[in-house]
């Protein structure tokens, strides 16, 4: 697992900034009167609260100049009036609070609406794309984009959008209020943003270096850890904890010091902030005092410019955060809409072949096939299989076995040559109607979170109970279910843990009887369990196997001595056919496989 990044380090950004904007307001076109409502919603609550300050100023000078008359005689303090400027305050910061709700919960309905809208397009996508995809990137790096990349932009676009909006509507009506007060203090406000700005740029380039050192040395010394104690017998074994421990105090010395440094420096920014702002207010409270006397401004006004300026500085800090949330935004929307824009598998629905002509006849000719035109794997493979014939694809591993059943469910398509079933090209198909003719038992069980009957009936959904059962019994798996707790209703957990590997197998076995599907691909499933359950199991597909077409990926040279053809693979291509006693009266590459397995076992 990666490092969690720490806040100020600096976070991805995205490879085409502008491109990924402009597609995500392309993709957020339905909700334009919602985005324009809040920007309404949102100005309007920031113009109030900026106001606010200034009605302020004026109840303070009411205030003051009451005091003065009282304690000169000449007056007393006008509550009634003071009373009513606060009220029209009050009514002022309710009606913002009432935007500023409304307008966050716009926002949230599109954010959450968008996440929404994105999850069902990147989970709908997947299921269009085709199989070189995912065997070219990591199952990780999908899951990814469909929760941490959609939930990064959810939140970014929920936060930074209205943060933009009051950010800019805040200066620039902190601005206006504060000219109307005085354009003196306000040129000598401005005028020491500069100054902060460059100090703190300052600061963030000597930083920054450490930061990435932090962060990369972080995830250095993370691998060595999880190295080092997954592999902890290994180490001691070979007593290299001396080694690993001098390794370790290398790195951690490194990231000690990088870490130091960056938390200093970042460190140094508020106390920088806060000494030139104090500088502000001291230069801001001796022209204020200073126009006051002349009569230029009232108390009240020096009062309220000061609320001004501590409210100039705070959306200028807001901004920083909204473009690395921006950025951020922009990095997890590059990479949604890069899967999005990823090539999808092609479907010929207007000419396709119904599945139900598939009688179970697969012929093979002249293929020709190569996952790279360059690199051709298949070079001239030809055979005819009659239907309820045994095809066995054997071979060592990485010799291409598995390249024949990806051609045959269409997940490639041959580059020369065809394949024909029950007489139809299998270019004649749709993919996905074409694998409804397919049956599947993999090496590899699979089984989703749920009750064993909802496993089993996963190959006919509309199956009864008793069909279910029926398919469990003759898969030889009626027996262990009925001792189970709960039986045919007993809940499989995420990871299948609660029964084992045979059992596991006996089910999707289960499946692929209930499916009845006229050809089966079977991975042979017997090489992690004991020698009653392989009995079991192959008793199971032996059944299964009945009256059907089938193509059998063996390991075990022992299971596959009846195949009516077998097919010994070498680097990718068909090295030999033939069945188990042609193939061994031949006395070549497959009878030197058969006899590396048991002659001398």
């Amino acid at each position: 697992m990666p490092p969690m990044r720490r806040r100020g380090m600096p976070g991805e950004k995205a490879k085409d900034f502008k491109g990924t904007i402009k597609n995500l307001l392309i993709y957020m076109g339905g909700y334009k009167i919602a985005l324009f409502a809040v920007m309404i919603f949102a100005a309007v609550s920031t113009v109030l609260t900026v106001i606010g300050p200034k009605i302020l100023g004026k109840a303070t000078t009411e205030l003051f100049n009451g005091l003065i008359a009282k304690l000169t005689g000449t007056g007393s303090i006008n509550f009634p009036k003071i009373g009513a400027i606060l009220l029209s305050l009050l009514v002022i910061y309710i009606i913002c609070a009432v935007f500023s709700f409304v307008q966050g919960l716009i926002m949230t309905e599109i954010s959450q609406k968008m996440s929404f809208r994105m999850r069902k397009d990147i989970s709908e996508k997947i299921n269009r794309m085709p199989l070189s995809y995912f065997e070219e990137h990591a199952v990780g790096d999908v899951l990814s984009r469909i929760t941490n990349d959609v939930d990064t932009l959810g939140q970014s676009l929920n936060q930074s959008i209205t943060q933009l909006i009051t950010s800019v509507c805040t200066i620039i009506g902190v601005i206006v209020m504060m000219l109307t007060i005085s354009p003196l203090m306000t040129f000598i406000t401005i005028l020491i943003l500069p100054v902060s700005m460059v100090l703190v740029t300052g600061i963030v380039k000597k930083s920054q270096k450490h930061f990435i050192a932090q962060q990369n040395y972080l995830g250095k010394i993370d691998g060595q850890i999880e190295e080092t104690f997954s592999g902890h017998d290994v180490v001691k074994a070979f007593n290299r904890e001396n080694k690993e421990l001098e390794e370790f105090r290398k790195t951690n010395d490194i990231l000690y010091e990088s870490a130091w440094k960056s938390q200093f420096l970042s460190g140094l920014m508020m106390p920088v902030m806060n000494f030139v702002s104090n500088l502000g207010y001291v230069a801001i409270s001796v022209s204020g005092a200073m126009l006051a006397a002349k009569g230029t401004i009232e108390i009240g006004d020096i009062v309220a410019f000061v609320q001004y300026v501590k409210r100039f500085t705070q959306p200028i800090t807001q901004m920083a955060q909204v473009s690395n949330l921006l950025q951020s935004m922009a990095a997890a929307a590059e990479r949604i809409f890069t899967f999005l824009n990823e090539n999808e598998e092609e479907h010929d629905t207007e000419a396709a072949v119904s599945p139900s002509v598939i009688d179970g006849t697969v012929t093979f000719d002249h293929v020709r096939f190569g996952y790279t035109p360059d690199k051709i794997i298949i070079n001239d493979f030809s055979c005819e299989v009659k239907a309820g014939q045994m095809v066995a694809i054997v071979g060592p591993t990485g010799a291409g076995k598995t390249t024949m059943v990806k051609l045959l469910m269409r997940f490639y398509d041959v580059n020369s040559g065809s394949i024909r079933l029950s007489g139809h090209n299998l270019k004649e198909f749709d993919r996905d109607r074409l694998r409804e003719g397919f049956g599947m038992v993999l090496q590899e069980t699979w089984l989703f979170k749920g009750t064993i009957m909802e496993n089993i009936r996963y190959g006919k959904l509309d199956a009864s109970d008793e069909e279910v059962i029926r398919a469990a019994k003759l898969a030889r798996a009626d027996k262990f279910i009925r001792s189970l707790p709960g039986g045919y209703q007993m809940e499989i957990n995420e990871e299948a843990s609660n029964i084992s590997q045979g059992q596991k197998q006996l089910l999707t076995i289960a499946r692929a009887i209930l499916a009845n599907n006229p050809i089966m691909i079977l991975d042979e499933a017997t090489s992690s369990v004991d020698t009653r359950t392989e009995h079991l199991i192959q008793a199971a597909m032996d059944d299964l196997l009945k009256g059907r077409t089938s193509f059998v990926i063996a390991h075990r040279l022992s299971t596959i001595r009846n195949a009516d053809m077998i097919l010994v693979m070498k680097d990718g291509d068909i090295a030999e056919q033939g069945t188990h006693e042609e193939l061994l009266a031949k006395n070549s590459f497959y009878a030197s496989l058969y006899n590396a397995q048991f002659v001398n076992a």
